[in-house]
């Protein structure tokens, strides 16, 4: 029975490491993805030039080649479910009789983009967005940086991006646009600390929402023009265009609606895990930690669906830590209500992602 992994998340990273597994409950995996992997936990780090973008990557056809799994790099553009086909970029065709999707998310693009506009997903736009700046830096220049966006994302991004500025001994001229600059998303003594510490650190906000990017800089929903050399575009996830193809059950973000099983709540030969999926029933915002988490149920699932025999539920934990680089050698955590800030957090922080990648590594 052949089984399709479309995507190389976070949850599929720890499924092709247990592909004997797999193979054992009949299946024959196939996996269709990238080459690599960059790994979102440490793209703050890449980007404020902690450390290198090898550091924070994982080589998908090395790990499928270790693990005896079929590795067809590219991506699904289309799939036929009448058919159990799926349309590969390259206009292949590949047969499956069951499918799982962990392809993760992506950002909506604003009018007008050029060549200076940087989205925030996927995560090599960082990497090529730091080497872009740092011939920049080199010069002793500065240029004008715009992040759209007041999420936690778009925090650790301005964060990220002036410890590049320190690093170079130059000031950051780095400002941070969205409907709420404030950081409402966090605990409000946790918000005041990170934007008093970033402010103390040159970082400018601005109330107000850019809509697009011409000649002129970028422009506000309110008429304004600001000069801008960068643009980086962190203005909220969505699921990839390819969910909205499948014909099958979406939430408002385009996330496939999945039971507490993982399996589609359209067609019990699809499964989804990751920022591409939501559990009916228990809300969640895109975050890696979920698909590090259902990597198990994943796992015993689809073996057990091979089988016919019964899948066991996982639910989303309602609590979770969240750990920003704040891209001068601290950190700052979040669970819940509480917080705690400084070295600390960011030397969990990086034991935690560094070991994540390294175990995912062949």
């Amino acid at each position: 029975m052949r089984l399709a992994l479309v995507g190389a998340g976070h949850a599929h990273l720890a499924v092709i490491a247990q592909a004997a597994r797999l193979r054992t409950a009949g299946l024959d995996p196939v996996l269709i993805a990238p080459a690599t992997f960059d790994y979102s936990g440490l793209a703050g780090a890449v980007l404020s030039g902690a450390m290198g973008p090898r550091e924070a990557g994982v080589d998908v056809t090395a790990l499928a080649r270790a693990h005896g799994v079929e590795h067809r790099i590219g991506t699904v553009t289309n799939v036929n479910g009448a058919a159990r086909t799926l349309i590969l970029d390259d206009r292949s065709a590949m047969p499956f009789d069951l499918v799982c999707f962990n392809i993760g998310s992506t950002v909506g693009d604003l009018a007008g983009t050029r060549a200076a506009v940087w989205p925030v997903k996927p995560l090599s736009n960082l990497f090529d967005l730091r080497r872009a700046l740092e011939t920049d830096l080199t010069a002793g220049r500065a240029p004008a940086v715009i992040v759209a966006g007041d999420g936690q994302t778009a925090f650790e991004i301005a964060a990220g991006l002036i410890g590049l500025h320190e690093r170079r001994g130059l000031t950051p001229d780095v400002t941070l646009i969205g409907p709420d600059p404030g950081a409402g998303w966090a605990p409000a003594s946790a918000a005041r600390y990170l934007v008093r510490t970033l402010e103390r650190r040159s970082l400018r906000r601005i109330r107000g929402l850019v809509i697009g990017h011409g000649e002129g800089g970028v422009r506000l929903e309110d008429g304004r023009v600001l000069a801008c050399g960068h643009l980086i575009v962190a203005t909220g996830l969505r699921a990839p265009a390819l969910t909205t193809t499948l014909g099958l059950p979406l939430d408002p973000l385009g996330r496939l609606r999945v039971a507490p099983s993982l399996r589609s709540l359209g067609d019990p030969r699809v499964f989804a895990a990751g920022d591409c999926a939501t559990v009916e029933g228990h809300p969640r915002p895109f975050a890696g930690v979920f698909g590090v988490r259902a990597a198990g149920v994943l796992l015993d699932n689809l073996r057990a669906a091979a089988k016919d025999a019964p899948l066991r539920a996982w639910r989303p934990q309602r609590r979770w830590l969240s750990i920003m680089d704040l891209g001068d050698g601290t950190g700052l955590a979040i669970r819940g209500r509480l917080w705690w800030a400084g070295r600390g957090p960011l030397r969990l922080k990086r034991r935690l992602d560094v070991g994540f990648v390294e175990r995912s590594r062949a």
